[in-house]
């Protein structure tokens, strides 16, 4: 059985160089796109007839669609509607490429630390900028807690501005763990089904168990996937709530 760890690896599909930069289209990228370019057709499709009573392209866009918008709403308040194409961007890219990873002989764009931090990054940047673009120099009390003892304040302080700054790493690391190690969990089992095939003999009797556990975490798989980008996008909108609430 190969290493669980080789359908990570990152593979040159196009050599390019421009100007001394290499931009090859790899293995991720490639993903990326298709990602990118699914999503579209996706909603395309969806939305192109408009219908009052929905078919199931137009009903799955509408439901993707009010998902988010109900997470911003809720979740971030009544102000935060500007920001709802952002959200609703990284929900869908991270839902599709999560997908796109389910299918046989695959990448997984978000298993990748680099790919999940700048999505993360894209959501800090957002949320600073908004916060200094409509509170000043004031939003720095999101960093002093109300009714906090003035001794405190400056220990309660470096304490916020350090947990403020983790954010990226926790989103990032969040989203990349738990699709790395879904993936390296599938691998292990379906490799088990294939180990116990080639031995053969009393242990065939055995095959149907990591074949069945298999396609049970394959389900399950399919869930968290929808899931992180769920999770993804509601702390996203947790953090733009603070941001324009300052609480």
């Amino acid at each position: 059985m190969s290493s669980p760890l080789h359908q990570f690896e990152i593979h040159t599909i196009l050599p390019l160089n421009v100007g001394g930069y290499d931009v090859s289209l790899t293995n991720s990228s490639l993903f990326m796109f298709l990602a990118v370019i699914s999503a579209t057709i996706f909603f395309v499709l969806g939305m192109q007839k408009k219908a009052l009573v929905p078919g199931r392209f137009q009903a799955a866009a509408e439901m993707l669609h009010n998902s988010v918008a109900n997470i911003v709403g809720d979740t971030a308040g009544e102000h935060s509607k500007p920001y709802f194409p952002l959200i609703f961007s990284i929900f869908i890219f991270i839902l599709f490429c999560n997908m796109l990873g389910m299918i046989p002989y695959s990448f997984t764009v978000t298993s990748h630390i680099l790919v999940t931090f700048f999505l993360a990054l894209i959501v800090f940047l957002a949320v600073t900028i908004t916060g200094f673009a409509k509170h000043g120099l004031h939003f720095f009390s999101l960093f002093v807690p109300a009714g906090t003892p003035i001794v405190m304040v400056p220990l309660m302080f470096v304490l916020e501005v350090f947990s403020f700054c983790v954010r990226p790493f926790s989103l990032a690391i969040r989203l990349f763990a738990n699709m790395m190690a879904g993936h390296i969990m599938l691998k292990v089992f379906a490799g088990m089904a294939v180990m116990l095939l080639a031995a053969g003999g009393a242990t065939v009797i055995l095959l149907p168990l990591p074949v069945l556990l298999n396609v049970a975490l394959t389900g399950f798989e399919f869930f968290v996937a929808g899931l992180q980008a769920y999770i993804f996008s509601i702390l996203a909108a947790v953090y733009l709530h603070d941001a324009l609430e300052l609480h």
